[in-house]
């Protein structure tokens, strides 16, 4: 079984090469590093780092350096972080993991980044009146496309084994902005409407699949008035695959071919360059149909799965995996991330137990989130269960 820590690159700036790749080799005992490529905005506790705390991580940054030539007439473009400088982490990241045996893995979010879709905000999604998720990038425009093939092409530059493909797809209404508010009780239903991209490129491309783009529009529109003016109306729940007479549901079918069409894109493109791509998906089976997420059609592609193995008990850890089987996902297609922190860990035994069951179920991958975010005895914790 391959094994793995997720990383950010501040991590490395922050501990030397020295100290960084020595906790995940003689600590962790991990074959592989996935590092953030480009990230989101985040604030966390770093509760080993030797220079600080808290670090607010910028939004939408690269930790690489772009090569302009790439880039030239583009609108999107990454941004190396202010926190790297001149430096590439990425390029030392290469440098250090190959001189050790170990596999680097780029950890990259596509779509949920939120200095893009400020800066752009007509590649961002557009709810049924037109407001703009800002936080997001549509992935049926053609410009967020090339963005996200020419990251996988910066990203071969780094003789990387794999692209961790995150937020690859559409995001709902509550993705995590700071300050967002909803005083008024919205239900769920009201919720899932306003996440539902009607920007043009979507509304093309449902029209190309002969949905009735426009009159779902019109009648998700009208049933989000309804639900924001009445509250009884609001908590009353609904079929969406009966709302336009059915044409919701093939209109959300409509994002799912988008997301998958553009993850077949990239992993060819990766292959191309050597390299394996591997679709995160957080939600879990059958959890992601508002998302754009068809696990078997993905599964069809040939990407691996990764998925959150987040759970207290192995048996928990042995369902998620099986669910995957009834959505035409096999484990050994997926990877699968762990926390070995107390919250989901109760010591060695514990992490162990659940390593052993991703082996029975044939699961090539584990990860193990975050190094940064974790005390150092939860990467002896690692080390000793990949052992035991």
């Amino acid at each position: 079984m391959q094994s793995s820590v997720l990383a950010f690159a501040t991590d490395l700036i922050d501990e030397g090469a020295d100290g960084f790749f020595g906790n995940l080799t003689d600590r962790a005992g991990v074959g592989g590093v996935t590092l953030a490529s480009v990230y989101h905005e985040a604030r966390d506790v770093f509760p080993h780092n030797p220079h600080r705390v808290i670090r607010y991580l910028e939004p939408g940054a690269a930790y690489f350096q772009p090569d302009p030539a790439r880039w030239a007439g583009r609108r999107l473009v990454p941004r190396a972080a202010a926190a790297i400088g001149e430096r590439d982490p990425f390029a030392e990241a290469a440098e250090e993991a190959g001189r050790r045996g170990l596999k680097l893995h780029a950890w990259t979010v596509f779509c949920h980044n939120d200095r893009l879709g400020f800066q752009q905000p007509d590649c961002t999604p557009a709810n049924a009146f037109g407001d703009r998720h800002l936080t997001e990038l549509c992935p049926a425009n053609p410009e967020v496309r090339a963005y996200a093939g020419t990251l996988v092409d910066e990203l071969a530059r780094y003789g990387v084994d794999a692209i961790r493909a995150e937020s690859l797809h559409f995001h709902g209404l509550r993705h995590g902005y700071h300050h967002e508010r909803y005083f008024e009780k919205l239900g769920p239903v009201t919720e899932a409407l306003l996440g539902i991209c009607f920007c043009p490129h979507c509304l093309a491309a449902a029209d190309a699949l002969g949905v009735p783009a426009a009159e779902v529009r019109r009648v998700a529109a009208a049933e989000i008035r309804r639900r924001l003016t009445d509250e009884q109306a609001a908590a009353q729940p609904a079929a969406l695959d009966q709302l336009a007479g059915g044409a919701l549901a093939a209109y959300i079918d409509a994002g799912t071919t988008t997301v998958t069409s553009l993850t077949a894109e990239l992993a060819e493109r990766a292959e191309q360059h050597g390299m394996r791509l591997t679709f995160m998906d957080g939600s879990g089976p059958g959890a992601g149909w508002l998302s754009g997420i068809d696990l078997p059609a993905l599964a069809a592609t040939g990407v691996q799965i990764e998925t959150l193995g987040y759970a207290k008990t192995p048996e928990a850890v042995r369902e998620k995996v099986a669910a995957f089987a009834l959505h035409g996902v096999r484990p050994a297609d997926l990877a699968v991330i762990l926390r070995p922190m107390a919250q989901d860990c109760d010591g060695v035994a514990n992490l162990a137990a659940k390593i052993n069951v991703l082996r029975e179920l044939g699961v090539p991958e584990v990860e193990f989130y975050n190094y940064g975010l974790m005390r150092l005895s939860s990467m002896d914790r690692i080390g000793a269960a990949l052992r035991g």
